[in-house]
């Protein structure tokens, strides 16, 4: 089973792109997606982040906004989330890739946004990147509600580069181009993956044994 990591920085098009990967049949693990589930009622981090960040519970779940507000430059606070957090997400993503395993599945796209800053890149065989010009990124960012020059720079700081992603990847996807272009660069991707050997899920699955 051939293991791709989909990256990019806040606002390239990263989860629109995630779905035309879907739409072709390949599974998709969302590393959002596990993030909130953690966060709402009755997720594994709504108790440790409750102990760490006092006032960022509220009704059984984490707010997303005060933990934000807790966090916010703040480096040490934002380890002691990412130490909370990293654990919780790379066990549910061992579930998705044990999943799709017994599904039958020879290509997953693993959808996490912080790929490159966690190392992640050793842990899949290809990384794409969704990728697009500075001002276009920061005009979707800031049409976001809720959204301020100072969290998304804040937000910037923390992220690799978008030129490191870009040299990094094995394949780039200009989000900027419009749908149809990448819908296209989707189906090229995906055609030239399945000439990739496999190489990477042995060794995890190895590596994840107690």
């Amino acid at each position: 089973m051939l293991l791709v990591g989909l990256t990019g920085s806040i606002g390239m098009g990263k989860s629109e792109t995630a779905r035309m990967f879907a739409a072709l049949d390949v599974p998709v693990y969302d590393a959002d997606a596990a993030v909130h589930a953690l966060y709402d009622v009755g997720g594994l981090a709504v108790a440790p982040i409750g102990a760490a960040f006092p006032g960022s519970v509220i009704d059984g779940k984490v707010d997303r906004t005060r933990l934000a507000a807790a966090t916010l430059n703040d480096t040490p606070a934002i380890k002691r989330l990412e130490a909370i957090i990293h654990p919780l997400v790379g066990a549910a993503q061992m579930e998705f890739l044990h999943a799709a395993e017994a599904k039958g599945a020879e290509i997953v796209v693993l959808d996490i946004p912080l790929l490159f800053e966690t190392g992640g890149e050793t842990r899949v065989d290809a990384v794409v990147v969704v990728s697009a010009p500075a001002e276009v990124q920061r005009a979707r960012v800031l049409a976001r509600p809720g959204m301020t020059t100072e969290k998304f720079e804040a937000i910037l700081k923390r992220q690799t580069a978008d030129a490191v992603k870009r040299a990094k990847a094995h394949y780039v996807i200009d989000t900027d181009l419009g749908l149809d272009h990448a819908r296209e660069r989707v189906a090229y991707i995906l055609d030239d993956l399945k000439r990739r050997e496999a190489k990477v899920w042995t060794a995890r699955k190895t590596a994840a044994k107690p």
